[in-house]
């Protein structure tokens, strides 16, 4: 699956060309910030098949937790493009609100329900898991 997406200012781009290996829908709490109180609806594609074709991504990693994600996003318009798991060196997780064609997102699962919020909407054929499965 090829998808190509950018920031809202046009300052990145990127191309993803692989098979994907997850699609989520995550109501952690942890997410919830970085969308602004939505749930993150990401997908998972193999990281040799990405890559950035304009402009570079600022980073964000935090230093007070172990094992902690690298967040990557424009730098002039704030867009978060997606994030890097150390847990998960061979990937990259993409925002689906970059995609140029977001609608070949389909949610395979939403996870973290725990920490959903009444305003969070989860279609009754998606799985659903308190945490992590």
């Amino acid at each position: 699956m090829k998808i190509e997406g950018g920031c809202y200012c046009g300052d990145l781009r990127y191309l993803s060309d692989g098979e994907p290996e997850a699609s989520v829908q995550c109501h952690c709490r942890e997410c919830q910030y970085i969308t602004g109180g939505n749930p993150n609806v990401i997908m998972v594609m193999p990281l040799k098949g990405f890559d950035f074709v304009k402009g570079e991504p600022k980073e964000f990693k935090r230093d007070d937790i172990d094992k902690a994600v690298t967040r990557l996003f424009c730098n002039n318009c704030g867009t978060g493009i997606g994030t890097k798991n150390p847990n998960r060196p061979n990937s990259i997780i993409l925002k689906v609100g970059t995609f140029d064609d977001p609608s070949i997102f389909t949610p395979a699962v939403a996870i973290f329900t725990i920490d959903k919020q009444k305003f969070h909407h989860i279609d009754a054929s998606v799985k659903a898991f308190d945490k992590r499965p």
